[in-house]
C-alpha cells in the first residue's frame, strides 16, 4: 500500500514543484519490488526505470531555461520564474499558472526596464515550464508502463 502510495504522490508532484515527483514514483517502484523480493521487477527494469528518473530531472531543469534562453532572457528573469513558481504553489493551479509567469516579466522588467521583452520572456519562460511538465508527465506515465508491463510479465 505505501509503495502505491508513494507511486501516486510522485504522479501528483509531477506537477507540483514542492514534491520530487519522479523520485517519489521510483522509490514507490523499488518498494514494491523489494516487497516482491525482487522477483517481478529485476534489476534491469529498476536501472531503466532509474535512468528514467533521471531524464525527468534533466527536463525539469533544461525546460524553463530552454523557453528563457531562446527569447534572450536575464538571468533576474530566470530567477524570478523560480521564485515565482515557489509563490504560485500556495495559491493553487491558478498560482502555479500565473506566478512563474509574473516571476519572469518582473525579473526581465527590473532588468531590462522595457515592457515588451519583459512580456516575451514572461511567456517564453512559462511556455518553457508547461512543456517541461507535459514532458515529465510523458516520461512519469512512460515509467508506471515499465513498471506494469515488467510486473504483469514476470
Amino acid at each position: 500500500m505505501l509503495a502505491i502510495a508513494l507511486m501516486a504522490a510522485g504522479v501528483v508532484g509531477t506537477f507540483l514543484p514542492v514534491l520530487p515527483g519522479a523520485a517519489l514514483v521510483f522509490a514507490g517502484m523499488l518498494l514494491a519490488a523489494w516487497i516482491d523480493h525482487f522477483q517481478r521487477i529485476g534489476w534491469i527494469t529498476l536501472t531503466i526505470l532509474g535512468a528514467l528518473t533521471v531524464l525527468v530531472f534533466l527536463i525539469d531543469v533544461v525546460a524553463a531555461l530552454f523557453g528563457a534562453k531562446r527569447v534572450g532572457a536575464s538571468r533576474l528573469a530566470i530567477t524570478g520564474a523560480a521564485v515565482g513558481t515557489v509563490i504560485g504553489m500556495f495559491f493553487g493551479i491558478v498560482g502555479l499558472l500565473i506566478a512563474p509567469f509574473m516571476g519572469a516579466f518582473i525579473g526581465e522588467l527590473v532588468a531590462r526596464g522595457r515592457m515588451e521583452p519583459a512580456a516575451r520572456v514572461g511567456l517564453a519562460t512559462w511556455l518553457g515550464m508547461a512543456v517541461g511538465a507535459l514532458a515529465k508527465m510523458a516520461v512519469v506515465l512512460a515509467m508506471l508502463g515499465v513498471f506494469v508491463t515488467s510486473y504483469l510479465i514476470h
